[in-house]
């Protein structure tokens, strides 16, 4: 029998995983211990591409130089003061990301589960302070298909079993309408407690679910028709990752200030995590004009750590590093490139049916079914090969790579799906 001393480090982190953790999630067989930009390491020191990037949160790569100093910076010097005082890192913050995004007023929290949560109480205290609706009566729209968080009042309102089986008593106030369906949002609406559509702009965790190129700006012009709130939920879509500052940007080539272009869709309410902080720190956030954020009042809403000194640093380092690398940019230059590339394999190969995505934020359709572990094997078959992916829904795999990476290690990326596949093939 194998001792303790014999087995190789990864095996023994990963047995200490299972055997003192929860085991609530399913991870690809790699120990990582280090990371810079596009690449990580795991314990044995072998070097892998990072395709994930922390389901898009280290969109600016792993332990970006700017933001970790922003970080030890701030650390050094006062960590958290709750928001009982004023600190001197708040609001600039403040100022800079309303500043950034084009609204009046910001809500800090810390994970994009709270921010959702968030959202939800400042839409329906909108609803019956604001817009006449009957207190504990507000119905909120939310699209089949949809990833929010795992709140229990998320996932009340969420269509994945997994995720919902035996989490009940669930949380009232939300219809389900199938995504990308303006006509059954223009029908849900004329309910006359209906005060909200909350939608991902592109389902993530659906499979990178792209709508229709006019979807959103339709589901915003019913809401606005019919009294509602347009709720974009980019804690995954946002910040540069679909090759506009905002998955509500649409196809714009703007760099910032996406208001200006005739294709942004802008949000009542925008809600905003993962990338806000580079993936070096928990920070999200709601952004909503005074009409709305105005309606929340001291001591209705909160959390200890959300607006913490670190956070605003951090989130403005993050932020800077999207305008002063470019990442916007490169994210749509690159996108159009992968898509091409993998359209290509999927020409010569029948594993493969389909590519969608946006930006760096993309999908591959696997040829069997969502029961099925072939992407599974697809990924660990990737993962010896030096990228590291993770299927989604069976059988897909989600693909989003830093937005750093440059044009030369994409090719190196495709390369090596491409040898994984027909190796898998063979």
């Amino acid at each position: 029998m194998q001792s303790t001393m014999e087995k190789s480090a990864s095996t023994q982190y990963i047995e200490m995983e299972n055997r003192h953790g929860a085991h609530n999630y399913h991870p690809l067989p790699v120990v990582l211990s280090r990371g810079e930009g596009v690449f990580v390491w795991d314990v044995d020191g072998k070097k892998y591409y990072d395709f994930l990037s922390a389901y898009s949160a280290v969109n600016q790569g792993h332990c970006h130089p700017k933001i970790v100093d922003a970080m030890t910076k701030q650390a050094q010097t006062l960590t958290l003061t709750s928001r009982a005082f004023y600190n001197d890192a708040l609001g600039p913050y403040e100022k800079f990301v309303t500043e950034y995004f084009n609204f009046d007023k910001v809500l800090p929290m810390n994970t994009g589960a709270e921010a959702v949560e968030t959202a939800i109480k400042l839409a329906r205290k909108w609803a019956y302070e604001k817009n006449g609706i009957a207190e504990n009566q507000a119905t909120i729209v939310v699209c089949s298909g949809n990833f929010h968080g795992r709140t229990t009042t998320i996932v009340s309102f969420s269509d994945d079993s997994n995720a919902k089986d035996n989490f009940g008593p669930f949380t009232p106030g939300f219809i389900t309408i199938p995504y990308n369906d303006t006509k059954a949002l223009e029908e849900v609406a004329k309910g006359k407690n209906v005060i909200g559509f909350l939608v991902e702009p592109i389902q993530g965790e659906a499979g990178v679910y792209t709508p229709d190129s006019d979807f959103l700006a339709k589901a915003q012009s019913i809401c606005h028709a019919n009294n509602m709130l347009f709720i974009a939920d980019e804690v995954q879509t946002g910040i540069a990752r679909t090759g506009s500052l905002l998955a509500v940007c649409g196809d714009c080539t703007c760099e910032n200030k996406c208001e200006q272009q005739s294709t942004y869709v802008k949000p009542d309410i925008l809600i905003l995590g993962k990338a806000l902080s580079g993936g070096a720190y928990p920070v999200s956030a709601v952004l909503a004009d005074n009409e709305i954020m105005d309606v929340i009042k001291p001591g209705q809403h909160g959390s200890t750590f959300g607006g913490n000194p670190v956070a605003g640093k951090v989130a403005i380092a993050a932020l800077e590093v999207v305008a002063e690398e470019n990442l916007t940019q490169n994210a749509r230059k690159l996108g159009k490139l992968f898509r091409a590339e993998m359209n290509r394999i999927i020409s010569e190969t029948d594993l493969v049916v389909k590519v969608r995505g946006k930006g760096l934020l993309n999908a591959i359709i696997v040829n069997d079914t969502e029961e099925s572990e072939t992407a599974w094997n697809l990924c660990i078959a990737m993962k010896n090969n030096g990228l590291l992916a993770k299927p989604t829904h069976g059988n897909i795999i989600r693909f989003a790579p830093p937005l750093v990476m440059t044009e030369n290690q994409l090719m190196e990326c495709v390369a090596i799906i491409e040898k994984s596949i027909k190796e898998y093939v063979k």
